[in-house]
């Protein structure tokens, strides 16, 4: 036990010297100090300023609505509350425009990373008949667009006009999306797939109990491209809702309040006296409307992405090595 004790004290004064000169040798210069310093200082201020916008908008909507149309909120918020809020359920169907870009953010993200990966797993099988050719059509689409009167025509004539599933079934392929699949799938071991054949295994249960929970980081990443997208996508309903407004989503309306707010802001300087107290209270409600939006735009992806960024940042990396 003696003998024990001394090797221990023994061990522990080695590695006393080794930390002791370990750090002797890598002691930080004045240069690297300063180095350090000058980083931390750039990126700190770089996160304030990405930072900042959020924060001035959280706090002008939670603000007196008479303070944020003087724009005397700037840094601290003042007569907190949160009707804004409250009422935004209330404001031209934006609930019914929430409920929309709800379910087209839930429904094209599922059926997207489900087509991904069963796409992605196909173009990896040699067997598959004119697989080369399919691939190639495929990867052809993301260079070569017929512009955007073409694509209206093309969704009119297949009746995707004032039709929820615009929303929905132009975003079930998605090219690069696939080829991440792809070249993620191309990464895991063969062996696995060759011993679950041998044990009699399908195609299907291969892709189910094998590909699929292995594919999981590239696939999580692949769904948060889908989700961003159609959560803050507007063009599409822009474009092809002009007869249903009840499909407007939540974006759609928040670039309807900024136009708004902007052509009232503009009668009113130009001081033509046409327009009335009503329609200036509007630009009141307009300003509180269009910022509580936006926070409401933001928030669910800025919830969602911390959640999904250690699958996204594994995921985006295996999925390009072989780019």
């Amino acid at each position: 036990h003696m003998a024990m004790t001394k090797q221990e004290k023994l061990d522990k004064k080695a590695e006393a010297l080794y930390e002791k000169k370990h750090k002797k040798r890598y002691r930080k210069s004045i240069g690297d100090w300063t180095f350090d310093i000058l980083n931390h200082a750039f990126f700190a201020i770089f996160t304030l300023a990405c930072i900042f916008p959020f924060y001035y908008i959280f706090i002008n909507t939670i603000s007196n609505n008479d303070l944020v149309r003087k724009g005397a909120i700037n840094f601290i918020p003042q007569g907190i509350h949160f009707k804004n809020y409250m009422a935004l359920t209330s404001v031209n169907d934006v609930g019914t425009a929430l409920q929309v870009t709800v379910a087209r953010t839930l429904i094209g993200t599922v059926l997207m990373v489900l087509a991904s990966g069963f796409v992605g797993y196909l173009v990896t099988k040699q067997e598959m008949w004119g697989r080369k050719v399919w691939y190639r059509l495929l990867v052809v689409t993301m260079y070569f667009n017929a512009g955007l009167i073409p694509w209206y025509l093309n969704m009119s004539m297949l009746g995707l006009t004032d039709n929820f599933l615009a929303y929905i079934i132009p975003g079930i392929v998605a090219p690069y999306n696939i080829i991440l699949v792809k070249t993620y799938i191309e990464s895991i071991p063969g062996e696995l797939e060759e011993s679950a054949q041998m044990d009699g295994a399908t195609y299907m249960t291969i892709f189910r109990k094998i590909i699929w929970p292995l594919s999981k980081p590239i696939l999580a990443t692949i769904a948060i491209f889908g989700a961003v997208g159609n959560w803050n996508s507007f063009t599409d309903s822009l474009i092809l809702m002009p007869n249903s407004p009840q499909l407007h989503t939540l974006q759609h309306k928040l670039y309807t309040y900024l136009n708004a707010a902007s052509n009232l802001k503009s009668m009113m300087n130009s001081g033509s006296g046409s327009v009335s107290g009503a329609a200036a209270e509007n630009v009141l409600n307009a300003k509180t409307i269009k910022y509580t939006i936006s926070m409401v735009t933001v928030i669910p992806i800025l919830m969602v992405y911390p959640f999904m960024q250690r699958y996204f940042e594994k995921g985006i990396m295996l999925g390009a090595v072989k780019g």
